[in-house]
């Protein structure tokens, strides 16, 4: 019988690699981890720090020292950063190298609620609580802040958010009461009476049209009070 030598050598030559392989992933299987790298993606505002992650990890999983990759839950360790109420999502990986990271993804705070309760509003209209590592420059919400209200202001500053005029002007909105909204301006003395929250677009574009004129004239310092309360008007208010 003759023996087929490439045969067996190409046999051989597997055993060979998958033994390397399994060998391979078991050591890096038991490879231990020394620490987490932590990185912060988006803005650059930090309102929770690296050390917070840390401490909160350590309070709620332990020390990652020493601690073998096979025996890391990621999705654990992400559900653990997101329990933080600056975060707004949490990826936890390994890398090629064989590195644990985690890339944090903060809360948009886009208003302060400044009354009995103090927090910040954020992108997607929830609560989110004052840090103590940044503070946000954001507009300031003051007045008779209440569930509806406080929907109606959500409202009004996802437009000034998305607007580039009213985003770096804006630094204020005061609640009179429900439909009664008040704006204030950086530089102006003028508070503009924005009435509720109907018809926001036109509102603005026609606040936009006075100003714009106003201030080619300048006129703006002659009034302090500007009502957009009017359909499809202005009216001011002389000091």
């Amino acid at each position: 019988m003759r023996i087929n030598w490439n045969y067996i050598k190409i046999i051989a030559l597997l055993v060979v690699v998958t033994g390397l392989y399994a060998f391979s992933n078991h050591r890096s299987d038991v490879k231990k981890i020394n620490e987490i790298n932590i990185e912060f993606v988006g803005s650059q505002n930090l309102y929770i720090t690296e050390a917070m992650v840390n401490k909160l990890l350590i309070q709620n999983y332990g020390s990652f020292k020493n601690v073998p990759k096979e025996k890391l839950v990621l999705n654990k360790i992400e559900k653990i950063i997101e329990t933080n109420k600056m975060v707004k999502n949490a990826q936890v990986y390994l890398t090629i190298d064989g590195e644990l990271e985690a890339r944090i993804e903060q809360r948009k705070p886009i208003g302060r609620i400044e009354g009995e309760s103090k927090f910040y509003l954020d992108e997607d209209g929830k609560r989110m609580p004052l840090s103590m590592s940044h503070s946000a420059r954001v507009p300031i919400i003051t007045g008779n802040v209440t569930g509806k209200s406080l929907e109606d202001v959500y409202e009004i500053l996802k437009y000034i958010n998305e607007d580039q005029f009213l985003r770096k002007n804006v630094i204020g909105i005061h609640v009179e009461d429900v439909d009664k909204y008040q704006l204030r301006f950086r530089m102006e003395q003028f508070t503009v009476h924005l009435g509720g929250i109907d018809g926001l677009e036109e509102k603005f574009n026609n606040f936009k049209a006075f100003y714009t004129k106003a201030n080619r004239d300048k006129t703006l310092d002659n009034y302090n009070i500007v009502s957009l309360e009017f359909n499809n008007q202005v009216v001011c208010t002389k000091i």
